[in-house]
């Protein structure tokens, strides 16, 4: 016990000294490809943005640009306040096919009103509007919103820029399992380790984290609470446990233990307890990954000879293969519209994130990199984050799913990888 209490005490000295140099560790995001026509909108800035100690007008810009959908039509110094009704024929002539109008208004309690207005330049109408209250140290959560109220209404789609993503950096022994906003900015520390760190999944109510942390010199399962710092192990049997993925009701978790032998399926309550076995095979099942209606577990096996990815029923039972093309494809992950597979497929001896169309079981290799693995998607079910490797380290990509858009992110001087892309939080 007294040896216990001691490594958590380190893990909470590091993780506080962690805290420090966060800055140091923001991901930079480096646009690499671009959907094949993009939508052209003008984004002025805000009326009265200069109240602001720091603006809002530059992060939407920021979030859709690299979207890779829309192209910024420069509006100059101009502001299109949210009282009066734009040159819409003008803006239109600049090029715009939409354009979004705003103001800010600061407000007795230290905070400020922001609204702002979308209008199609085209159709000559206005698309929606909406008003926002936020205080000045909300500037770029509040921007990340206004950003997926536009993708929203231009694409049709749930933007996904007012999310969170969660990965493990690695610095000389250090490990770090770290928080930021979608964009890479405002990277928090949530656990800081000389052990570790792998499989982080978000809980659906995006308050929690599952990972499996080797602090116990063995990988035990934690379950994460963000907002108070609380971890709570529930796996910790004999042998392994790993590879946590959550229900879609955020009650269970499907986890892999080596306690009866082999590594094998196992779902257990959120709080560890109940455990049951999912299924009985003479290979190795790992990796499972809920769909998106909890009534299927995707996981990888290579019960057939070779590893490919299958699915059994979360109430247990036969399992079916669901992978037939080629003779490598690992972790699975679904989307979370349910449309899509995710997974690593092994090419002519690299391995490369793959998407397969769940209705059609065509499948489409998305990436051109020699070392993918850990694919997460987007909340929207547009993008996937993934963990790859340039120039020796370890970096994360995200790429669509018609692997048109690409981006690359990257801590300096860092390893990057176990990427988890968290839930839309309306």
């Amino acid at each position: 016990m007294t040896k216990l209490l001691s490594n958590i005490r380190l893990l909470l000295v590091a993780s506080l000294a962690a805290l420090s140099c966060a800055a140091e560790a923001q991901l930079s995001i480096e646009i690499t490809g671009t959907g094949a026509t993009r939508f052209p909108v003008a984004i002025p800035m805000f009326e009265n943005e200069a109240a602001l100690p720091r603006g809002v007008t530059e992060v939407v810009r920021a979030d859709l640009e690299r979207s890779g959908l829309f192209s910024l039509v420069d509006m100059g110094l101009v502001t299109v306040p949210v009282t009066t009704m734009p040159d819409l024929a003008a803006i239109r002539g600049r090029g715009a096919d939409a354009v979004l109008s705003g103001s800010i208004y600061p407000q007795a309690d230290g905070r400020y009103d922001v609204r702002f207005r979308l209008f199609d330049t085209q159709k000559q109408v206005e698309l929606g509007a909406l008003a926002l209250r936020m205080a000045p140290a909300q500037n770029r959560a509040t921007a990340h919103r206004i950003a997926d109220f536009v993708y929203e209404k231009l694409t049709g789609q749930p933007g996904y820029f007012a999310t969170r993503v969660a990965y493990v950096v690695k610095s000389g022994p250090r490990y770090e399992l770290q928080i930021a906003d979608a964009d890479g900015m405002n990277a928090q520390t949530a656990l800081a380790s000389r052990e570790p760190i792998i499989s982080p999944a978000w809980a659906p109510d995006g308050q929690r984290l599952a990972y499996v942390s080797f602090e116990a010199k063995k990988p035990v399962v934690y379950v994460h609470t963000l907002a108070t710092g609380q971890r709570q192990v529930v796996a910790n049997f004999k042998g392994s446990n790993s590879a946590p993925a959550w229900s879609p009701d955020g009650q269970r978790l499907a986890v892999v233990l080596t306690k009866d032998g082999q590594s094998q399926l196992y779902v257990l309550n959120a709080d560890g307890s109940g455990v049951r076995r999912l299924a009985t095979s003479p290979g190795i099942d790992t990796e499972p990954a809920w769909s998106p209606d909890g009534q299927w577990i995707y996981f990888t096996s290579d019960r057939g000879g070779s590893p490919q990815i299958y699915r059994i029923s979360s109430a247990g039972g036969g399992a079916e293969r669901v992978t037939f093309d080629g003779s490598y494809n690992v972790t699975p992950r679904l989307s979370p519209d349910g449309r899509n597979l995710a997974f690593i497929s092994r090419n002519s001896g690299r391995f490369q994130v793959a998407v397969m169309d769940l209705a059609t079981r065509q499948t489409t290799i998305l990436t051109d990199s020699a070392r993918d693995e850990s694919p997460s998607f987007a909340p929207n079910s547009r993008m996937i984050l993934y963990a790859s490797e340039s120039g020796g380290r370890g970096v994360l990509a995200a790429v669509s799913t018609d692997g048109r858009v690409k981006q690359r992110l990257s801590v300096q001087a860092a390893d990057v990888r176990e990427p988890s892309w968290g839930p839309l939080i309306r």
